[in-house]
């Protein structure tokens, strides 16, 4: 079972659209973690389209973001957000082969570059730096739900590795900085 990412790029019908989806939105962190298999989330505004939105989440697998799709708020609000505040919701999913984290201590200049546990994601990023103990900056949770995190236990993220397709990670490390 890999990885499960499904992405969404949004237009809203109008300004007023967005803000009211803001309201609805705001709540969602309350019911994605009632979800096993909800891994992260993340909400912003395009850079260069102010009209366009986009979202990421990570699911354990499709069973997961399945039974996030039988959720009652998220029936609820799809179903009002489909009566005329979303203009275009462009959906593509993806299973996920490997995770790279590729980090440069602005303190110390030590490179980091390998592997990491998606199903730890939040305990990985919060390593420090191995060189100096810099702390890297992680974007908090928030009441507005543009960020949601929910790393797996332990013995949950073992479980899960060892039903993952072993995958050479051949190439991986080939962007080394000199």
């Amino acid at each position: 079972m890999a990885i499960y990412l499904s992405m969404q790029r949004v237009r809203f019908s109008s300004p007023d659209g967005y803000e009211k989806f803001k309201l609805v939105f705001a709540n969602v962190r309350h019911h994605l973690k009632k979800h096993p298999g909800f891994l992260h989330l993340t909400w912003w505004d395009h850079a260069d389209d102010p009209t366009w939105y986009n979202e990421v989440s990570m699911w354990t697998s499709l069973q997961a973001l399945n039974s996030w799709h039988q959720d009652l708020y998220h029936k609820y609000a799809k179903k009002w957000a489909a009566n005329g505040a979303i203009m275009e919701d462009i959906i593509t999913n993806f299973s996920h082969v490997r995770s790279r984290l590729l980090r440069v201590c602005p303190c110390c200049g030590h490179l980091q570059d390998g592997a990491y546990d998606l199903y730890r994601e939040q305990a990985e990023l919060a390593k420090p730096c191995k060189g100096c103990n810099f702390h890297f900056p992680m974007t908090p949770e928030s009441t507005t739900s543009f960020a949601v995190y929910q790393d797996m236990s332990e013995e949950r993220a073992d479980e899960l590795r060892k039903e993952l397709p072993v995958i050479s990670d051949a190439g991986a490390n080939q962007h080394q900085h000199k």
